[in-house]
C-alpha cells in the first residue's frame, strides 16, 4: 500500500490567530511585531494584505512603515497562539492518531489507509482545510505526498489555502526546477556552498556526484542528496496511545462570556471532541478536568473522579457539574477547556457492589454504542452531518 502523508501548515498563523478575536483586522494590512512601539522591532507574522505591499517576516518595523504606512501592528501573545495551536492539533488528531507536530503551526499526518473513511487524499485534505476554517477561523495549506519531505515541500507550493500533491512521478516537473535554497533542510550557508559547486536547482543537486557533496557538506550531504531525489524514509513519529496521559480540548472564545448557558454549549462541543478522540484511541478515563481562564487572565482548574468512560455524555456531565460549582457571575470567561485522564489498561480495579444498578451499566453501554455509531457516520460523511441537539446553531 502506498504511503499517504499530509503536512498541514497554518497560513500566517500568529496574525491569523489575532484576527479570530479582533475582527477590526479583517481586510486590513496587519502584522504581529516583536515590539510595535519600537521602530527597531521586527515582523513575526504578516497577513496577506500586508504581504501584498512587500511586508515579510523578520523585516524591521521602520522598513515596513515605508512600504505600508497604514499597517496595523499587534504585540505578540504567545500563550494565546499556543492555545490556538492546541485547538488545531486536537482537530487534526480526529483524522488520524499518527500525528507528528513539527512546530507550533504545522504537523505531519500519516493518512495511509484512510481513503475508506475520508475519501481520496485531495478530498480528505479539503475536508480538513474546511473544518479548520469553519470551526477555528484559521487558514491552512496542505501538502500531500508519500513521505514527510515531499509533503513539506508540497505544502509550500501554494499559499494561502492551497492543496498540493507531490508524488514521486511529479518530482521532475514540480520539485527539480526549484532553487536549492527553497529546499526544506537547506539553510542559507549550505545553499551558498552548493551554488559555488555549480548547483543552482534541486534537480542539479539530485543528479550531482554524491561523493563530492558529502566531501563538501559532510554526513548531511548524503541525506540532502537523497531528499533531492524524493527519498525520505523517516516515519511520522506520533505519541503512541499508551504514552497519552490525557486527551483535552481548549477553546479561546471570540468574546468574553458571563452567561453559564453559553459556557455549557462550549463545554458540550469540547467534550464531544474529547469523547471522539478517546473512542478512536480506545481509551477510557476516570478523571475529568475543566479549565477556565477569566478576562483578567486568571486561570482555575478543577477535576472530578468518575467511573471510567469514553462517552461524550458522561464527560460532559462531569465537566458541567464542575462548571456549575465553580461559576462566578462577576468574572467573564475568555477560555474554556476540558480533558479526560486517569487512563487504565485492562479491567477496572473497582469492584462492583451487589447493589450497583445493572440498569445504569446497561445505559452507559448503550450510550457508548450510540456514540461509536455516530463516529462511524462522521468519519464517512463529516463531523457536522450528525451532532447533539444542544450544538445545533440556531
Amino acid at each position: 500500500m502506498r504511503k499517504v502523508i499530509f503536512l498541514v501548515d497554518m497560513n500566517a498563523f500568529f496574525i491569523s490567530c489575532e484576527m479570530t478575536r479582533n475582527h477590526f483586522l479583517a481586510g486590513r494590512p496587519a502584522a504581529v511585531a516583536g515590539d510595535p512601539k519600537k521602530r527597531t522591532g521586527i515582523i513575526l507574522a504578516a497577513n496577506y494584505e500586508a504581504r501584498s505591499y512587500g511586508v515579510k517576516t523578520s523585516m524591521v518595523i521602520h522598513e515596513v512603515l515605508k512600504l505600508c504606512p497604514q499597517i496595523v501592528l499587534v504585540p505578540p501573545d504567545h500563550r494565546f497562539y499556543e492555545e490556538k495551536s492546541q485547538e488545531v492539533m486536537g482537530l487534526l488528531s480526529r483524522y488520524t492518531p499518527v500525528l507528528e507536530q513539527n512546530s507550533i503551526d504545522e504537523a505531519w499526518l500519516d493518512m495511509t489507509g484512510c481513503e475508506g473513511l475520508f475519501g481520496k487524499p485531495a478530498e480528505a485534505a479539503k475536508r480538513i482545510m474546511d473544518e479548520i476554517r469553519n470551526r477555528l477561523g484559521l487558514w491552512c495549506s496542505i501538502g500531500i505526498a508519500e513521505n514527510k519531505f515531499l509533503a513539506k515541500m508540497a505544502s509550500e507550493m501554494k499559499k494561502p489555502l492551497g492543496i498540493t500533491e507531490l508524488w514521486k512521478r511529479d518530482i521532475p516537473i514540480k520539485l527539480w526546477p526549484l532553487p536549492v535554497k527553497e529546499m526544506y533542510g537547506i539553510g542559507g550557508k549550505t545553499a551558498e556552498k552548493l551554488n559555488r559547486m555549480g548547483i543552482r536547482t534541486i534537480g542539479e543537486l539530485a543528479g550531482f556526484d554524491i561523493n563530492r557533496i558529502v566531501k563538501t557538506l559532510g554526513k548531511s550531504g548524503n541525506e540532502i542528496h537523497q531528499r533531492a531525489n524524493g527519498m525520505d524514509p523517516s516515519p511520522v513519529l506520533a505519541h503512541m496511545p499508551d504514552d497519552i496521559k490525557s486527551i483535552g480540548r481548549l477553546k479561546t472564545l471570540p468574546e468574553d462570556i458571563s452567561d453559564i448557558e453559553k459556557a455549557r454549549t462550549v463545554l458540550m462541543e469540547l467534550a464531544d471532541d474529547v469523547g471522539m478522540r478517546a473512542r478512536r484511541l480506545g481509551k477510557k478515563g476516570r478523571t475529568v478536568h475543566i479549565t477556565l481562564k477569566y478576562s483578567d487572565f486568571q486561570v482555575i482548574t478543577r477535576q472530578a473522579t468518575i467511573p471510567e468512560t469514553c462517552t461524550t455524555r458522561e464527560i460532559f456531565q462531569a465537566g458541567c457539574g464542575l462548571l456549575e460549582r465553580n461559576w462566578n457571575r462577576s468574572h467573564s470567561v475568555r477560555l474554556i477547556g476540558i480533558s479526560l485522564s486517569g487512563f487504565c489498561e485492562g479491567p477496572s480495579p473497582e469492584q462492583l457492589s451487589l447493589f450497583d444498578s445493572m440498569e445504569e451499566t446497561a445505559k452507559n453501554d448503550k450510550n457508548e454504542r450510540i456514540e461509536k455509531a455516530m463516529d462511524k457516520i462522521r468519519d464517512k460523511h463529516g463531523v457536522e452531518i450528525i451532532t447533539y441537539a444542544a450544538l445545533i446553531k440556531k
